[in-house]
């Protein structure tokens, strides 16, 4: 993948199943595996997800930007919201006895466990997820 990809959509809950479509391509460009294309459209489904709902908190009138480059044998995908920002390091441990029968709030847990690295920047308005293809 010599040039960027990206897709913006509008935060409402449907343009999710853009995604599919979005990693498909992506997966065309970099030649990765089975195995990193599900991981990808995993994570990317639950950032993307979290942009809408709790970043832009389903306000229409705000987009979510999803960017994809490949670089040193990896895919790295930005995906940036226009909401307040959050702290990851505030959000439960869904692990915990406590959290295990809470509806929602694994997101980024998953995210965390089916990338190779995370970085969440920009006051928690960007996550950046790292997956090695080779």
């Amino acid at each position: 993948m010599s040039d960027a990809l990206e897709l913006i959509l509008k935060s409402t809950p449907c343009q999710v199943q853009c995604i599919e479509k979005f990693v498909s391509s992506m997966r065309k460009r970099a030649n990765f595996t089975q195995e990193v294309y599900d991981n990808i459209l995993i994570s990317l489904t639950e950032a993307v997800n979290n942009a809408i709902i709790h970043g832009n908190q389903n306000d229409e009138s705000k987009t979510v930007s999803v960017n994809c480059v490949e670089e040193q044998k990896e895919v790295v995908i930005t995906i940036t919201d226009q909401g307040s920002g959050f702290n990851p390091h505030q959000v439960p441990d869904p692990t915990l006895p406590h959290n295990l029968e809470c509806c929602g709030g694994r997101g980024v847990f998953i995210m965390k466990q089916l990338s190779d690295q995370i970085n969440f920047l920009d006051s928690g308005r960007t996550v950046q997820m790292h997956f090695k293809i080779a």
